[in-house]
């Protein structure tokens, strides 16, 4: 079996920025991919834009060019996926990683298929895998969903979308706009200050002219078959309901970070242990790259800010080899 200079574990943006830098470098290098070329940007809604413009959205100084200035989902889909084919990148599609395993010389990596041996690691997983869950009776019956993709599926029934962020206000307006009757729940007092800018004006708006209705400092106490039952700060209130989106928002994989060994901090925020030079680990030859540095911080990493951790971390591999 040979043995890699490097394995990068998640295909997104991110993880293919460091296979690009590997592949300059001359690195022996494989990326590992559970789903297909950017997973998590596939499962996005089909209608979403980004916050950020294409330039800052570009790995390895390679041009996005997209119609608007921010670019959608099918949009990104399409540039990293010529990425990938154009400079034929070493990836594995679908191909699970069950196991990271540390010795004293590397890593040995296991997959629902394979294994590999590696001198380092990298883990640029993200975050979209695991839904912070409500945890109330109900939140396993088939009307509740945690991740949005269509609003035709929507349309002409009672929806709840329960959240305050970017992906709970797109979901709201755009079922509102496909003839859904849109409910939203919010925990705070208000719709969430990170709401895209051009975006936050427009579901204040539908709200206060009784468009969307919504419920602010409210939580949900149980979801029922065909009602929805909330905690509202003038009491119980049990409303119709046919369907819930539960847009809480995502957290890293922190299970799959201890078992590897890597170091996460005792307080709520879990930020795993890492050199900010050269984004190496607690584990000597494992690396942290894009959103999962930030632990439940998730707004903290985008792609915009994360894509310079391809070129620390493989400089920092190289220097190790030289």
């Amino acid at each position: 079996m040979q043995r890699l200079d490097v394995v990068i574990v998640g295909g997104g943006p991110i993880g293919i920025a460091c296979g690009l830098e590997a592949q300059k470098k001359g690195l022996s290098y494989l990326i590992l991919e559970k789903g297909p070329i950017v997973n998590s940007l596939f499962n996005y809604p089909v209608n979403m834009q980004f916050f950020s413009s294409s330039e800052r959205l570009e790995i390895d100084d390679i041009p996005f060019i997209s119609n608007e200035a921010k670019p959608k989902r099918n949009e990104a889909l399409e540039y990293y996926r010529r990425i990938v084919s154009s400079n034929q990148l070493n990836i594995q599609l679908f191909e699970k990683v069950v196991e990271v395993k540390h010795k004293y010389d590397g890593f040995t990596i296991k997959t629902n298929k394979a294994a590999y041996t590696s001198s380092n690691a990298v883990i640029a997983t993200g975050f979209y895998d695991l839904p912070n869950y409500l945890n109330v009776p109900g939140e396993a019956l088939p009307k509740v969903a945690h991740y949005y993709n269509d609003p035709h599926f929507y349309a002409h029934q009672k929806l709840a979308v329960i959240g305050a962020s970017n992906s709970a206000i797109d979901a709201a307006l755009e079922c509102y706009r496909k003839g859904a009757e849109v409910t939203l729940v919010i925990r705070g007092p208000e719709v969430g200050q990170r709401v895209k800018y051009w975006v936050r004006p427009d579901i204040i708006n539908r709200i206060e002219e009784g468009s969307i209705k919504a419920y602010y400092n409210t939580t949900v106490e149980e979801i029922q078959g065909e009602a929805l039952v909330l905690q509202t700060p003038e009491g119980p209130v049990t409303i119709k309901n046919d369907f819930v989106l539960a847009l809480t928002g995502y957290r890293p994989n922190f299970s799959f970070l201890e078992k590897i060994g890597i170091k996460l901090s005792k307080d709520e925020k879990r930020l795993p242990c890492y050199n900010e030079k050269t984004m190496e680990t607690n584990v000597k030859g494992l690396y942290l790259a894009g959103v999962i540095c930030g632990g439940m911080e998730t707004h903290k990493w985008f792609i915009e800010n994360s894509r310079v951790h391809a070129s620390m971390i493989i400089s920092d591999i190289q220097s190790k080899k030289a």
